[in-house]
């Protein structure tokens, strides 16, 4: 085990469903809204899709192989709920159901424990175009259903299970900036799909708890640590409400079953807030096991009178990934001190951390020296949050290979593996696989 770590930490990757699966409409499995979002003129960077992606569909004993070699303990990877469900609800695909059924075996065999996903931003097409998706609250229901469907499909062999990843993502980015499908622009919209998320999380939680007799259950959150611009009462001020903004509203909100009050009455006076119903807040905080910490970068944040929350995020003069996100990884360090105090002192996850890089493929390999520092030194600061008393469990590095990065499309690679996009897909182990390798291995 890597030096420094618990004895049973878990080490893996994280990947999802549309990003590397392909086989898109393949064996019986229904559109999603990224099906439908990633062929619209405009969206995706250079016109891609997730049509056929990294084919991990039919070649996920090879990436299961590539775990293997890498020494993993633990692989967390999303479920595509129209593959099982093509239509979100009702008749189920046994095709795809048999999918996973044969990953989860495949992994165990491979003593490789499984981290199951169940929403990562591949919603059954269907349910939107009836329903309006997460716009709609029974939308819930239909979550819960599904859960309830892999709980007892896969439960007796799985035993971490996540319920959503980034609902803030699922909301504000795919409805407040219309990035990410369905691509619309309301913020009293998002508002009310960040609430119909986390109202079904807690469904999903509260079936999990009635069907599954051994396991854990968490949920995964965009996790950036906030830092104002100056000292200034008016930046503080700002600070504050952005971090209730892109952190509190998703961290706060399950563990104490109140939005965060500031942010909370700014939307109130603004006529913005969601339509809760009376025993809303009671399923929304239902006691779940863990929080998954998806930790990228920080964000700088000052005084802005002109936008609704009154705050602006800035660049910041750090080093920059090839996606402009700020290397900062003192943030996560902070972060995990900050989540572990702040919420609830649950154990903790870092379900996603990685960097994309500009990786050349010279001579049939991969020297991403730059992606190697970044995971030493991120590696560095959660053995730091350790050792300062955070109860960490585990750490997923994203990704795997290199993937459909939605909308950047496939010209962003974060992977450990090198996907030789001209060559049959063929996969090739970067120097930072290597590096991973060799470090989960010392003692």
């Amino acid at each position: 085990m890597a030096a420094g770590f618990p004895e049973d930490f878990l080490w893996g990757v994280a990947t999802a469903a549309y990003q590397i699966e392909g086989a898109d409409l393949e064996e019986g499995k229904g559109p999603s809204i990224w099906s439908d979002f990633s062929h619209k003129p405009g969206r995706i960077d250079f016109g891609e899709s997730g049509d056929v992606a990294c084919d991990h569909y039919h070649r996920f004993t090879e990436d299961i192989d590539l775990m293997t070699a890498l020494g993993l303990n633990s692989y967390r990877f999303s479920i595509s709920w129209p593959r099982v469900l093509p239509k979100g609800r009702g008749t189920t695909n046994q095709k795809g159901i048999d999918f996973y059924d044969k990953l989860v075996d495949k992994l165990l065999e491979r003593e490789i424990q499984p981290i199951v996903t169940l929403y990562h931003w591949d919603l059954p097409l269907d349910l939107q175009a009836r329903f309006g998706g997460w716009e709609c609250r029974d939308i819930s229901n239909y979550f819960a259903d599904y859960s309830s469907l892999m709980f007892y499909r896969l439960g007796d062999r799985v035993k971490y299970w996540i319920t959503l990843n980034e609902p803030y993502c699922s909301s504000h980015v795919s409805y407040l900036w219309g990035e990410h499908a369905p691509g619309k622009r309301d913020l009293k919209m998002s508002l009310s799909v960040a609430h119909n998320l986390l109202l079904s999380h807690g469904e999903a939680v509260r079936r999990f708890r009635e069907d599954v007799k051994d396991g854990l259950i968490g949920l995964t959150n965009v996790s950036t640590f906030v830092e104002p611009v100056t000292d200034s009462k008016e930046d503080l001020r700002a600070t504050k409400i952005y971090d209730q903004f892109v952190n509190g509203w998703f961290f706060e909100t399950p563990l104490t079953g109140e939005y965060p009050s500031e942010l909370f009455a700014l939307f109130e006076n603004a006529g913005l807030t969601p339509n809760i119903e009376s025993e809303d807040m009671e399923i929304i905080s239902v006691p779940f096991d863990f929080w998954g910490v998806n930790y990228y970068t920080r964000n700088l944040v000052r005084r802005e009178e002109s936008s609704i929350l009154g705050t602006e995020v800035v660049q910041g003069e750090l080093p920059k990934s090839e996606m402009g996100w700020e290397i900062y990884p003192e943030g996560l360090e902070a972060f995990l001190f900050k989540a572990y105090k702040q919420y609830g002192k649950k154990p903790i996850y870092i379900t996603e951390n990685g960097i994309a890089c500009k990786d050349k493929l010279l001579n049939g390999s991969v020297d991403d020296h730059r992606r190697i520092e970044y995971l030493r030194q991120h590696f560095s600061a959660a053995l730091n949050a350790i050792k300062g008393g955070v109860d960490l469990k585990g750490y997923f590095v994203w990704t795997l290979m290199d993937n459909f990065e939605w909308a950047r499309g496939f010209s962003k690679r974060f992977g450990l593996v090198y996907v030789d996009y001209n060559n049959d897909l063929k996969r090739i182990p970067k120097k930072s696989f290597e590096y991973f390798r060799d470090f989960i291995r010392t003692m």
